[in-house]
């Protein structure tokens, strides 16, 4: 039983029917016709014009070390309590503000250190960071 005519060669067709390929080309050559020239009718705008250099103004860090007897060391340099107070006000007045690194030593009383906090945020200092040596 077989329906219509049906060759008896039982072959897979090995060739692309190029009809629908071509239909869909042209149908795209039409859209890209029709866009183009829509997309060429722009307005005109004066924009700004805006430099990219990079800002040069970098404030240097402040290094407050508390070592084991408790005595404060700016940037390598020993300084009293009182001191400590003055010195964070005046780097707090400044614009762009320094970060305020503190080194605290191990054995050092936990009590120094809270005392440096409380002058830092008393003066103003917004960026306090700890600086930690890795477990090895």
């Amino acid at each position: 039983m077989a329906f219509g005519t049906q060759d008896d060669s039982d072959e897979v067709m090995n060739e692309i029917n190029m009809t629908p390929l071509v239909d869909v080309m042209l149908v795209l050559l039409i859209v890209f016709i029709i866009t183009v020239p829509v997309m060429k009718h722009a307005v005109n705008v004066d924009l700004p014009r805006a430099s990219n250099e990079p800002e040069v103004v970098k404030p240097q860090n402040i290094s407050l070390s508390i070592d084991a007897q408790g005595q404060y060391h700016w940037n390598k340099e020993a300084i009293s309590d009182e001191q400590l107070v003055e010195r964070l006000k005046a780097e707090a007045a400044k614009d762009p503000q320094p970060d305020l690194h503190i080194h605290g030593d191990k054995q050092v009383r936990y009590e120094r250190v809270a005392k440096a906090m409380a002058a830092a945020q008393t003066s103003g200092i917004r960026k306090i960071g700890f600086v930690t040596e890795p477990e090895r």
